[in-house]
């Protein structure tokens, strides 16, 4: 049986990958920040260690013996990395860099480092490949870049056999509602109003989180050392469009729409090209139809989850 670490797995994405793992011996690093919730893993087999990725003592201790280890321990929220870029930076390098170090030393034979396209800045048509250059243009996206050229650095200083995945934005059941998705479903569901940035005309990539696992699993199996691999979404949507089909979902009119002043440096437009993990075998599976309602579904059948919040 396969030893996992998965680290940030108490997380949106990452416990969504521990749920997905199959015949697997896991274990779970997480710090349980604010947007970390044991009961996101209730009900799947793991061994929990409630600890930091930068914490370098304690990955000695924990990493040696592991098959594979998953990074999903980050910090994640670009307004919140606006409003303070410390925490980012400490997290998403320093904790990466501590944690490579941490599988070479124990000779971990893969690692995968969970990125974000917004590495690569704003693009206004067309898609980036795997090429392109990383040009962040937020403290939160420069972290990311950051851990994501340490992995590289790894990869080709050391062997270390580290691949890199990188995804539009992510939607589904158990994501913290400071994004965009769960703010607006949760919002509407209260009755209070939603904040739309600027005019709304923000383009975004949306994948079903199970589609992003489904793809980490791959790149997991056969991504090759110092890899990138571009985790594409099934629909792109402007802000205002997304929030019209939320209203629609929620049965709310845009009367319930507070348009905000918009972001610092807020991105135009993302889009990933995804053929060289497409060449792999993968293929995204959930509609956005389909996620988004049984998204909207999930949080009108769980308030528990999120009330307190």
């Amino acid at each position: 049986m396969k030893r996992i670490l998965v680290t940030g797995g108490a997380g949106f994405i990452g416990s969504q990958f521990v749920r997905g793992l199959r015949d697997a011996d896991v274990t779970v690093l997480d710090k349980l920040t604010y947007a970390g919730n044991r009961a996101n893993l209730e009900g799947v087999p793991h061994r929990f260690v409630h600890g930091d990725v930068c914490d370098a003592e304690l990955l000695s201790r924990i990493v040696p013996g592991h098959d594979l280890v998953v990074n999903f321990a980050a910090e994640s929220h670009v307004d919140r990395s606006i409003e303070g870029a410390a925490e980012f930076v400490r997290t998403n390098v320093l904790g990466t860099q501590t944690l490579l170090q941490a599988c070479l030393d124990a000779g971990v034979p893969k690692v995968v480092q969970v990125s974000t396209d917004e590495v690569y800045g704003s693009i206004d048509i067309g898609s980036w490949d795997e090429s392109a250059p990383v040009r962040p243009r937020s403290p939160y996206a420069a972290s990311k870049a950051g851990g994501d050229m340490i992995a590289q650095a790894y990869a080709i200083t050391h062997g270390l056999n580290v691949s890199i995945t990188r995804c539009g934005n992510n939607y589904g059941p158990r994501q913290y509602p400071e994004k965009i998705i769960p703010l607006f479903i949760t919002n509407l569901l209260r009755g209070r109003k939603v904040p739309l940035y600027g005019d709304g005309g923000n383009v975004r990539d949306w994948i079903h989180v199970e589609d992003h696992c489904a793809g980490i699993r791959l790149v997991a199996e056969a991504g090759e050392p110092g890899e990138v691999y571009h985790i594409a979404g099934t629909a792109e949507l402007t802000n205002k469009e997304l929030t019209a089909r939320l209203l629609e979902a929620c049965g709310r009119g845009w009367d319930m729409v507070e348009y905000v002043a918009d972001r610092k440096g807020h991105d135009r437009r993302y889009s990933l090209d995804d053929r060289k993990l497409r060449a792999l075998g993968w293929r995204p599976r959930i509609s956005f139809e389909q996620g988004l309602k049984e998204t909207v579904r999930w949080y009108q059948d769980n308030p528990g989850w999120w009330a307190g919040v």
